[in-house]
């Protein structure tokens, strides 16, 4: 069986999630330059990231200490990049971490659908949240398939 590709798969996962944490703590500083660098995006879509700059903006000006918040979504996406670190050395033993994994994407879908509605999150960015679960899951799914396919069976009597 192909470890390699189980290896990559894994360090896929592990890089997605480091940058999603390193890309959530400067959230202000790239949302201003998303929005002075949107001109080739979909208006509505333009219209929605001003809105969330200028909520963000607003928000550290007044209130920097609710940007903490962020602070720990970025940190618990680096501690779960480093949980994925297991798999790497030993997946037979760890494939539980990519069983967790696999369904903390699938969590991703009725979170975004029922917090997104009660915060009014627009319908095409809940979708772009749930695209993160189906493109971490993928990768997922192929070194769970790949590690049950080495995993040695049980010897019978």
């Amino acid at each position: 069986m192909n470890t390699q590709l189980i290896k990559i798969c894994i360090w896929a996962v592990i890089i997605g999630l480091a940058l999603s944490g390193l890309t959530a703590f400067p959230i202000q500083t790239e949302l201003a330059w998303l929005v002075n660098h949107s001109s080739a995006l979909p208006e509505m879509l333009k219209v929605y990231l001003i809105a969330v700059y200028q909520a963000i903006k607003t928000t550290n000006q007044y209130y920097p200490y609710l940007s903490y918040g962020t602070d720990w979504l970025a940190f618990a996406h680096l501690v779960l990049a480093l949980l994925f670190v297991g798999p790497l050395r030993d997946p037979v033993k760890n494939i539980w971490v990519i069983e967790f994994g696999m369904i903390a994407c699938l969590l991703i879908f009725p979170l975004a659908f029922i917090a997104g509605s009660i915060r009014d999150i627009p319908i095409f960015w809940r979708l772009i949240d749930c695209s993160f679960g189906v493109f971490a899951f993928i990768p997922l799914y192929i070194a769970y398939r790949d590690i049950k396919k080495i995993k040695p069976k049980p010897r019978s009597l």
